[in-house]
């Protein structure tokens, strides 16, 4: 692995408030369609977050331009799941979303410019956890999918620090590691306990 995103990794695993536990990457390795059929649906999810912000928030010109350049990177990193996925005559359907963003956006305040700083701290965290996972799994997996996962880490990891910048630029340091807080709670809380379906952000399934 590239020392550039060795270094990229090490400050998502110092940021998250846990590893993914061992037993989630065996529920991966036993599903692995769904692992990429969720992950499709991650990218699809990752881009519409980014130009929903764009259409909201039209007067802030840096989210702007960080986030019409993470749709554009999120929308290809799908075109590349679906590629895949085409390969191995694996079926894009339909299935149910995670709890996992569910749960987070939960604590989200509901007005402005509070609301924004939440919503940059979930995407945050959000971009952090999928990079630890991509970086977690990839040694298990056939060639051209570790190749494949590992070299996302790189544009992840700048998706991750581009929501905390943003975040940054709305509320003072004080209140971002306060709310943090409470949302690295949330999100270890989620990771390590028992889920009842395996999806790319779920917790373990016993």
């Amino acid at each position: 692995m590239p020392l550039l995103t060795m270094t990229v990794l090490q400050e998502i695993e110092d940021f998250l408030p846990c590893n993914t536990p061992q037993l989630w990457i065996d529920n991966a390795l036993a599903n692995p369609e769904l692992l990429l059929i969720d992950h499709a649906n991650c990218e699809k999810k990752a881009a519409s977050t980014a130009l929903n912000l764009m259409y909201r928030y039209v007067d802030n010109f840096e989210l702007l331009n960080k986030m019409s350049r993470l749709a554009r990177e999120e929308l290809r990193h799908f075109e590349q799941v679906i590629a895949i996925m085409k390969r191995r005559n694996i079926d894009y359907r339909q299935i149910t979303a995670s709890r996992y963003a569910v749960k987070l956006r939960e604590a989200v305040r509901p007005n402005d410019p509070d609301k924004l700083v939440d919503i940059l701290i979930v995407g945050a965290l959000i971009e952090a956890r999928s990079c630890e996972r991509f970086a977690r799994i990839a040694p298990f997996l056939d060639d051209e999918l570790e190749s494949f996962y590992l070299s996302l880490l790189k544009s992840e990891g700048r998706h991750f620090k581009d929501y905390l910048t943003l975040a940054g630029t709305v509320a003072s340091q004080q209140e971002i590691d306060t709310r943090l807080a409470l949302f690295l709670e949330i999100e270890k809380q989620l990771v390590e306990s028992p889920d009842t379906e395996f999806r790319f952000h779920s917790g373990p399934c016993i």
